[in-house]
Formats: structure tokens, sequence, C-alpha cells
């Protein structure tokens, strides 16, 4: 998935859709890792850090832009 997909125009880098679809190729590579290296607590720990801000994201745009929201889930293949 292209980043320029999520932007509303061409520097869009803050906006919730971008984080989240940031963060969720960080949690993808992240949770790779992890599988081939099961003792790496500290990553695990920044793994579960950056799902709970994701989470929190998602949590904002569900409640403020529902329309922006279901599609973000449907373009990330995120459940609810």
């Amino acid at each position: 998935m292209d980043m320029k997909e999520c932007q509303h125009h061409e520097k869009d880098t803050g906006s919730a859709n971008v984080q989240v679809e940031l963060l969720t190729r960080r949690i993808e590579q992240l949770t790779d890792d992890i599988k081939s290296h099961a003792k790496d607590h500290s990553s695990r720990r920044g793994l579960l850090k950056m799902v709970a801000q994701r989470r929190s994201l998602l949590d904002y745009l569900s409640k403020s832009k529902s329309d922006r929201y279901k599609k973000l889930l449907e373009k990330l293949n995120l459940r609810k």
C-alpha cells in the first residue's frame, strides 16, 4: 500500500490516517522480527506501545470521522 492513498494533500504527514498506516507498516515488520527472536522483550514492549498508539488513533477516527475510519480499515485489512 502506498502512503499517498491515505494523504489528504501532498505534504500530509501528520494526519491520523497517515500515522495509522505508518504504524501498521512498522508493526508488521516488528512482528516478523519477534517471531524469529522470541526472547527479545524490549522489542515486544515497543511493539505493544505501537499497537496501543494505533488503537488510540483508530478510536479517535471512529468517533470523529467515521467515513475515513471505515475506508482506512478496509485499506489496511484491520479488524474493528
